[in-house]
């Protein structure tokens, strides 16, 4: 696994399979590069770079101070220039989709196609009005409360009871529960970016003027907002193709990698064939 100083945060990851195709995937919150290996099994023909982002992994520590989004996305965009010269096929996760979106807007030279896996860029849901922000809000009310009071416990038996995708939390091995307990805390930290669009990622115009194909793939068991949050991205970008992953909840690209991985190829080809 190589590892180095990039955007100022020690950072590791890793290249699974060594195909002419080059794709970047980054991970949801509280796991690390390693959730995409059972993906990228699914795959043909792709060499798949998957970074460690901030906090998580083997990678560095967030300060608890910096912008953590904005230097997850700066450490992102210099695994992206490591990756070789050519197109980039690049996928987030949850928390990783919303860093995957901002990269293609600040940067989409490099992008061939953008792949977003249950995006929780929860500000999209809020800007386009009705329920399903406030809903989540309310949701979230007992792991808001935990984590002010400093029960990092009781806040990831909340979060994950709404995120697991299903699997409660005591069923996960000590090691990964003890994992997840210690990073708590960066769920938080993405708040501004995530309610509030501290980013702009929202800013008039922006998502409207993305030249790259996008694919919004989400869970059919996923919480409820994932769906206002898809439909409101739809409605605002350019080039988008939208897929549910039957059975699936929140953790699609874990509990159902390779029916992601042929969803994505698929995606990939059709935008080939478009050339």
């Amino acid at each position: 696994m190589p590892e180095a100083v990039l955007a100022g945060i020690p950072t590791a990851w890793r290249v699974i399979g060594d195909g002419p195709v080059h794709a970047l995937a980054l991970h949801c919150s509280l796991a690390h590069g390693g959730t995409w290996i059972g993906f990228s099994a699914g795959l043909q023909g792709v060499s798949l770079t998957v970074p460690d982002l901030l906090g998580h992994g083997r990678s560095g520590d967030w300060d608890g101070v910096s912008d953590f989004h904005s230097l997850a996305t700066r450490q992102a965009m210099a695994v992206l220039a490591a990756v070789p010269e050519g197109p980039v096929h690049l996928i987030g996760h949850s928390f990783g989709a919303t860093v995957a979106l901002r990269m293609a807007l600040e940067n989409p030279d490099r992008i061939a196609s953008l792949t977003l896996m249950d995006s929780v860029l929860f500000c999209a849901a809020r800007a386009a009005g009705g329920p399903a922000f406030g809903d989540h809000i309310a949701q979230h009310a007992g792991f808001a409360e935990a984590l002010a009071a400093g029960n990092a416990l009781a806040a990831t038996e909340a979060f994950q009871a709404i995120w697991g995708g299903g699997r409660p939390f005591d069923s996960l091995p000590p090691a990964q529960r003890g994992y997840i307990v210690q990073r708590i805390g960066l769920i938080a930290a993405q708040n501004p970016v995530l309610n509030d669009d501290a980013a702009g990622i929202l800013a008039y115009g922006r998502l409207e003027g993305l030249g790259v194909p996008v694919l919004l793939l989400q869970g059919a068991e996923s919480p409820a907002i994932i769906d206002a949050i898809n439909a409101e991205l739809a409605r605002r970008l350019p080039q988008v193709t939208r897929a549910t992953v039957a059975g699936a909840g929140h953790m699609l690209p874990i509990s159902h990698a390779a029916d992601c991985a042929v969803r994505v190829q698929a995606f990939w080809a059709q935008i080939a064939n478009a050339l």
